[in-house]
Formats: C-alpha cells, structure tokens, sequence
C-alpha cells in the first residue's frame, strides 16, 4: 500500500512538472509570436504613413514594385527557408534577430494593405482574425483528438493554393481568387488547431526529444505567426472594403 501511495505522488509530482513546462514553453512561443506581430504591424504603419518610404518600393515611372519592393516582397520566403533550414545550426539569438528582420520585412511589404483597404474594414478583420485564431488555438490545446492525421490533408490543401494562386497570376479569373481565399481561409484555421497541439507535443517531449526548446520556441512562433497573418489575408479578401 505504501508503495502505490509513493507511486501515485511521484506520478502526480510528474504530471505537474510537465504541464508546467507545456505552459512555459507555450507563453514564450505565443510570447515570441505576438512580439512579430506587432513590429508587423508597427513597421507597415510606419512605411504606409511616409510617403518617401513608400515610394522606395514602388517604381514612380511605372506604379510598380522597384528593385527594392521587389527584395522587399521575395525577402520573406527566403528568411522563412533560412530559419527553418538553420534550426540546427543557428543559435537562439541568431533564430531570434532573423524572425524580427523577418518581421520588419513583412511590415514593409504589407504597407499597401493600409493604403489600399479601409482602417474599419482592417481593424474588423483583425478582429475576425483574432476570435478565429484565439478558438482554434484553444481547441487545438485542449482537444483530446490527434489532429496529426488532418496535417497531410492541410498540407495539400497548402499546396493546392500556392499553385492555384500562381496560376491564378496570368488567368486573373476572380473566380478562382474567391475559391482560393476560401480555401484558404479553411486551410489556416485547421492548421491553427494543428500547430498548437504539435507544440503541446513538443513540449511534453513527444517530438523532437531532447532538442533546445528556445530554439522551437522560435520555429513555433513563426509557424503561428505564419498561420494567422495568412488568416488574416485570406479573410480581407471578403471582408476588406478598398478605398
């Protein structure tokens, strides 16, 4: 009897210590995550508000992007690659300057949004945004479900739209514009709830094992950063209202 007694306290002693680590690690992710988000944001209002700024990315003869805007534009995806690709080698600090740089390149080139859409019609969709994302992420943390066998399905689905969307370049079909924004907008809500839980995952050790945790706190705060500013542009398609 004694020994079940001692077996249940250390098995519960455990339970805690773990849950405490799922928590910590999970606040430095949204943490980090939320820190990106708001250069974002700091950096496309800065650029949208100066009109010398702007115009460094736009070519005045044509109303085109410059060679700068497009750096500006193609910067993003390259640093996206980078981190991933250098989550072994890069320290922590060098993951963490790479996703702010990341961050202030996103902000510029998402300058237009502000200039383009209505600020009601943007702070309506931020909001949508944020209900949508704050749910799935709630769900994904608390749902007993696997949503692992749903990841091969969102990812298709991913790659589905980057190839409608580069085809739909020379079509220029509205249409098609409208099926991928809703596509899209179904894609990145399910791989909210997918993401948060691979991170609960990843924090009870059951992914990537042993691996530094500061350096998943910075691939999973880009991949839910990655998942809500994608939300959030699929979503402006139907709710944004243009100047």
């Amino acid at each position: 009897m004694i020994t079940k007694h001692k077996n249940f306290y250390q098995t519960d002693t455990q339970t805690i210590e773990q849950s405490s680590v799922v928590r910590t690690f999970m606040t430095s992710v949204f943490s980090w995550m939320f820190l990106a988000l708001a250069v974002t944001a700091v950096t496309a209002y800065f650029f949208a508000a100066n009109p010398n700024l702007y115009n460094l990315l736009r070519n005045p003869e044509t109303g085109g992007l410059s060679i700068l805007g497009w750096i500006v534009t193609l910067a993003p995806l390259g640093f996206v690659l980078l981190i991933y690709g250098g989550i072994h080698r890069f320290s922590f600090g060098t993951l963490s300057i790479l996703l702010m740089v990341f961050s202030i390149l996103m902000g510029m080139s998402l300058s237009f949004i502000l200039l383009v859409y209505t600020s009601a019609s943007i702070f309506l969709t931020f909001a949508v945004t944020a209900g949508t994302f704050g749910v799935m992420a709630f769900m994904g943390y608390t749902t007993k479900t696997d949503l692992s066998k749903f990841g091969s399905i969102l990812m298709m689905g991913l790659v589905g739209i980057i190839i409608a969307s580069l085809v739909n370049i020379f079509m220029k079909s509205s249409s098609l514009d409208y099926i991928i924004s809703f596509i899209g907008v179904l894609v990145f809500t399910g791989l909210t709830a997918y993401d948060v839980q691979k991170l609960k995952r990843i924090a009870m050790g059951q992914q990537y094992g042993q691996f530094p945790m500061g350096k998943l706190v910075i691939l999973g705060a880009l991949n839910l950063y990655l998942d809500f500013i994608n939300l959030f542009l699929f979503l402006l398609r139907f709710l944004g209202d243009r100047k």
